[in-house]
């Protein structure tokens, strides 16, 4: 295996990726839009990607709800945005996590059903007044220990549907004056701010098994490389001052953040200390090139990547139609799907 993440074209394979999943070996499949036709299409084209790699390798998605949920109607329920959740939180605390916790599990079945294993949830990021809107309701609120709860919840829900959660944008995205996809954002706040707000909200989920980088420039720390290619603040703020231990991989090294070729900025990134590169786009070109760069997976980076595997459990029993339905009660008056659950 690579250390790599990688996306595809479309809904089905290429000739020309299928002979690049065989040769390159990357460690983990992507799912995009771009990808899911139906519930058959996608859970074919998953088979045929881990038929041709030889192993039933991790598949993840971006499904956050709101905003950010690969997977909609009408094959899929609707689910909230993040801040659904905090203004639940604000009324009654323990109602706020039970909703959160439930939602993921909803959503974890939805994923398993398909042979998805990896969810990029739950958020961490804390946003502040002013902030680009990228992050916005995607985020469980703006003081740290809220956001940690609600977001140790939504990953207890998604792994107990047997689906392992990615923490992001490690170490926070939040403060954020530009949207990463497009260019890159510089934080200019102290190291003292940065860690009684956005790190700690990280420093409580330190334990999960799989954490993504945030594409942010944390002057105090390291005035010019972003968190992604930062040695610095892969190792003195992630792993030291956080305390995440688990298999960091990247943001999407495609994204407007970075500079450079796609060549460079992986070499920058595995060599700041992320275990995999995230690709996202589907470029067959520079698939090429990521894995002509990564190393294969080995030492500490496969431990991490075993180790966050072994993670996954069996999922829990649930009566979906029974669970839906106490999901709606819970969040009545906070959100409601535009369309009726099925």
């Amino acid at each position: 295996m690579r250390a790599f993440i990688t996306g595809l074209a479309g809904t089905e394979l290429s000739e020309q990726e299928r002979a690049f999943l065989r040769d390159a070996q990357p460690w983990g499949l992507i799912l995009f839009k771009r990808n899911i036709a139906g519930p058959e299409s996608l859970r074919q084209l998953i088979d045929e990607v881990r038929a041709t790699l030889g192993r039933s390798a991790p598949v993840l998605i971006d499904q956050e709800g709101g905003r950010v949920q690969r997977l909609g109607p009408p094959h899929w329920p609707a689910y909230p945005p993040g801040a659904a959740y905090g203004a639940l939180y604000d009324r009654d605390r323990d109602t706020g996590l039970a909703a959160a916790r439930l939602g993921a599990r909803l959503i974890a079945a939805d994923l398993a059903a398909l042979g998805i294993d990896v969810d990029c949830l739950p958020i961490a990021d804390v946003p502040i007044a002013g902030a680009d809107p990228v992050v916005g309701d995607r985020a469980y609120g703006t003081e740290p220990a809220k956001v940690a709860a609600i977001a140790g919840a939504v990953a207890a829900g998604l792994a107990e549907g047997g689906v392992l959660p990615v923490l992001k944008h490690i170490p926070g995205h939040g403060r954020a004056t530009a949207d990463s996809h497009a260019r890159l954002p510089v934080v200019n706040a102290d190291r003292t701010a940065l860690e009684a707000t956005d790190f700690a909200a990280f420093r409580p989920l330190a334990g999960l098994p799989l954490a993504m980088t945030a594409h942010v420039v944390f002057t105090a720390i390291d005035p010019i490389a972003p968190a992604t290619i930062s040695a610095t603040i892969v190792r003195d703020v992630i792993r030291d001052s956080i305390g995440f231990q688990g298999l960091l991989m990247s943001d999407d090294i495609s994204m407007g953040a970075l500079s450079g070729s796609i060549a460079e900025r992986t070499r920058a990134a595995i060599g700041a200390g992320c275990d995999v590169v995230l690709h996202c786009n589907g470029e067959i070109e520079e698939m090429h090139a990521i894995a002509a760069e990564v190393p294969r997976l080995a030492g500490e980076a496969r431990r991490r990547a075993e180790a966050a595997l072994m993670a996954k459990r069996p999922a829990a029993p649930i009566d979906l139609a029974a669970s839906r339905a106490e999901f709606l009660r819970l969040m009545n008056g906070v959100w409601q799907p535009a369309e009726p659950y099925a």
